[in-house]
């Protein structure tokens, strides 16, 4: 008999179950996968960590937690520092000196913020006073024609499946603009990636834990979850565990073409997005950038690249990005009070949650869960 079962070994379950052992509580931890780790998880390709269900890059302002996951271990100085290709052109992300210099030839914080404003001016006459109604015209009232159309439009349409002009205004309600020559894509203080990948920083996570693989949730014994654990952590997909009573919540999924590429240095940088309708993938991969620097790209010959396409979500599919739209928001705010009254169930992660999660603050809510559940066994 255990204290906890945990359905699901992401971050969310296995950092649960490092804090509820570390607490004396005795779990079980189990997976669907064949593998632990959810979606941070690494195969092992030609020496490098490729990551399978794309890029992840463990990013925290909380030195408390960047303390923790680097007490167990060690973190790289890996820095996000994506670039953008439209049809060529190559432009720095997020949108900054670089980009301005990029996009019009401005050197200057105040040549870039008076073409800003020259851009905006535009679309927001046109608006004329009422709120923006689509993504579409909330971007340009924000940065205008010139950024919009090169670097948001058509890579937010390969993203969701939809014109710009029929998705919401609130998926794009602010748009970071710095006004410094940094390619620092997080504004936070610390990042990297786990130094030899981040299925060390998993194994480290579950080190305390019973572990069992290849075990679904829904077709297996543990269904009947009362008769192994006094509580159950769920972190699967919340309409499924209430039988899609309300209805199935939609998602969009990430389907990833990964090959081996006979050179040392294919693109130069981790992250390379494609932001045209010329290519169909929405960005390419270069796993060996986040762990090699300098000369070690060359001491590896070989590099792997991951091509990645959106695409809507279907049956047998891993769900990525919940779907924030009106009808989606109904049905998961009906399971989400079901999942609320319940006693012995805790419900936490992206799928249970319809929610999407950074890492550290999910790794920051597995805490809390762990904290207050470990209170209310402890009266």
């Amino acid at each position: 008999m255990y204290d906890y079962l945990i359905v699901g070994s992401g971050l969310f379950g296995a950092t649960f179950a490092y804090w509820a052992s570390q607490s004396g509580r005795k779990c079980l931890v189990i997976d669907k996968r064949p593998h632990f780790g959810g979606n941070v998880y690494c195969e092992r390709i030609e020496g490098i960590n490729v990551h399978q269900y794309g890029a992840h890059i463990f990013h925290t302002s909380n030195k408390e937690l960047w303390d923790f996951v680097n007490s167990l271990v060690p973190f790289n100085r890996y820095t996000n520092s994506p670039v953008a290709n439209y049809k060529g052109r190559l432009f720095n992300l997020p949108f900054n000196m670089n980009t301005f210099y990029q996009m019009w030839g401005v050197t200057t914080p105040e040549q870039a913020v008076a073409k800003i404003e020259e851009q905006k001016s535009k679309a927001v006459a046109l608006l004329n006073g009422r709120e923006p109604q689509n993504l579409e015209e909330q971007a340009l009232m924000l940065v205008g024609q010139d950024i919009f159309e090169l670097l948001i439009k058509e890579y937010t349409e390969k993203q969701w499946g939809k014109k710009c002009s029929e998705l919401p205004a609130f998926i794009i309600k602010r748009l970071p603009v710095r006004l410094t020559f940094d390619n620092n894509y997080f504004n936070d203080k610390y990042q990297g990636i786990p130094i030899g990948g981040y299925n060390k920083l998993v194994e480290k996570l579950l080190a305390g834990a019973d572990c069992r693989a290849n075990a679904d949730f829904f077709c297996s014994e543990y269904r009947e979850w009362r008769k192994f654990a006094d509580r159950l952590v769920f972190t699967g997909p919340v309409d499924e565990f209430y039988e899609y009573r309300f209805g199935k919540l939609d998602w969009r999924t990430v389907r990833f073409e990964t090959e081996v590429k006979d050179v040392p240095n294919y693109q130069g940088n981790a992250v390379v997005n494609y932001t045209s309708h010329e290519e169909p993938y929405t960005r390419v991969i270069e796993h060996k950038h986040f762990e090699m620097f300098g000369s070690e790209v060359y001491d590896c010959p070989k590099t792997v690249i991951s091509k990645e396409f959106s695409m809507q979500y279907r049956e047998g599919m891993e769900p990525y990005y919940p779907l924030n739209d009106d009808r989606n928001n109904l049905i998961a705010n009906q399971y989400r009070a079901l999942a609320e009254a319940e006693e012995d169930v805790i419900f936490g992660g992206r799928l249970a949650e319809y929610k999407y999660y950074d890492m550290a603050p999910i790794m920051e809510k597995a805490f809390i869960a762990a904290s207050r559940a470990d209170a209310c066994n402890s009266v």
